[in-house]
């Protein structure tokens, strides 16, 4: 059972979460709704704002197609990665 977290809190974790998962894979909007199972509204809107953490985050493109290309963390800034790696179980127990 998960304790009642603010709404804050929750798009802070959930940002903590992407952030981590973009650094870990290559990821875009689809394969990040697949995995997360997050509206990609959503998705758009948290990553749109990871800046707001320090953390910066931009878009590769990989092709010519429009779209086609990942998420990329160029850096995790005053964020400790390896402590959101350590503690993902925990942020993904808070986010369910």
């Amino acid at each position: 059972m998960s304790e009642d977290i603010s709404k804050q809190k929750k798009a802070f974790l959930r940002k903590l979460y992407l952030a981590h998962l973009i650094d870990n894979e290559r990821h875009n909007l689809l394969s990040l709704h697949q995995q997360t199972g997050m509206p990609r509204r959503t998705l758009q809107d948290a990553i749109a704002t990871l800046s707001d953490l320090g953390i910066e985050c931009h878009f590769v493109v990989d092709g010519v197609r429009n779209n086609a290309g990942y998420y990329q963390i160029k850096t995790w800034g005053p964020i400790s990665g390896p402590w959101v790696s350590t503690h993902l179980e925990q942020i993904q127990r808070q986010l369910e």
